[in-house]
């Protein structure tokens, strides 16, 4: 990763998923949306058709055969909000379009609306997760910046690797910690959790580190490496080592290929995995999980859809955890 800016590009890409996530959705159901307003308001012939069954479905969908103007037969299924009103056996005004009267029949009952709002709802509740994940992002820039620019002080820090062996069973990688102390003296009385930055694999032991904000209290700290590196931290500044968190030396949980592998002359290793590497391996994971869900429980459109939204949801938890890829 290019030294310059790694956070920030985590961020962007985070943030170009959840909007081009976000387009694809309302694209799709928004086209799919026009579609039915558009047959919908063609649909001025109403005929009065007979439910010949109910209860279809978790949700209660209704089977209606109903007769065109034509003297055609129709047996449609339409979902409904009233199911204790419409039961088989009783009556359900289906309205269509008499320019086709072989076409599709919509609900007359204006309460019904239930599949215009299938694919209406979707397309809000993926605009609002799209406005959290962007605001999350921006939270977290605006108190870096809030802590950058507090008081600050020269103090010791270690750079600790993160594991947990309770945690979920699709583990984001190794978080990243900075054990700090007042001196070299004294061991470390304050836990940072930070982003990762391709600085601290160069970092050994403990080492000279500018500290911007107060180390008395729990809010977040900006930790400045050698270099003018500034990490962004992640959560409050803890005065013990986090609970269920197994913190251990850098160097114990990883390293450059180079450290341990001895090459002939002339010989050379690939380079290092690519820092959005990672990225993609969620991206593929969240298609795979929200593919099947759709398809164990909704089929259809929502199976590509599902698809996207797994995509872009692991992908972001994976950029905002600040994992190291």
């Amino acid at each position: 990763m290019n030294p310059r800016r790694p956070v920030l590009r985590v961020a962007l890409l985070a943030l170009t998923a959840a909007l081009l996530g976000f387009a694809v959705i309302a694209a799709v159901l928004g086209w799919r949306a026009h579609r039915y307003v558009s047959a919908y308001e063609r649909a001025t012939t109403v005929v009065e058709g007979t439910i010949v069954e109910d209860g279809i479905g978790d949700v209660g969908d209704i089977r209606v055969r109903w007769m065109d103007h034509a003297g055609r037969e129709h047996v449609q299924r339409f979902g409904i909000y009233d199911t204790d009103r419409y039961t088989k056996g009783r009556t359900f005004p289906v309205a269509y379009d008499p320019a086709e009267p072989g076409s599709r029949g919509f609900p007359a009952d204006p309460d019904e609306t239930s599949e215009a709002d299938d694919l209406v709802v979707p397309i809000l509740i993926a605009g609002f997760v799209t406005v959290l994940v962007v605001l999350a992002w921006m939270l977290r820039g605006l108190l870096f910046r809030r802590a950058a620019g507090q008081p600050r002080r020269l103090m010791m820090a270690s750079v600790l690797a993160g594991d947990r062996p309770d945690g979920p069973p699709i583990s984001v990688g190794n978080s990243t910690w900075v054990a700090l102390a007042e001196d070299s003296r004294r061991g470390p009385d304050r836990w940072q959790r930070v982003m990762w930055h391709p600085a601290v694999d160069s970092v050994s032991g403990a080492v000279p580190v500018t500290v911007h904000g107060d180390v008395s209290s729990k809010r977040r700290v900006v930790i400045e490496l050698p270099g003018q590196v500034r990490l962004v931290p992640i959560g409050r500044l803890r005065h013990r080592p986090p609970k269920r968190v197994v913190l251990e030396e850098r160097s114990d949980v990883g390293g450059n290929l180079h450290d341990f592998v001895i090459l002939p002359a002339g010989a050379s290793l690939p380079e290092n995995r690519r820092w959005w590497g990672r990225a993609v391996i969620f991206a593929l994971v969240g298609t795979a999980l929200g593919g099947l869900w759709a398809i164990l429980f909704a089929g259809g459109l929502a199976v590509p859809l599902a698809a996207a939204a797994g995509a872009v949801l692991l992908v972001n938890v994976w950029a905002l955890t600040g994992a190291e890829p």
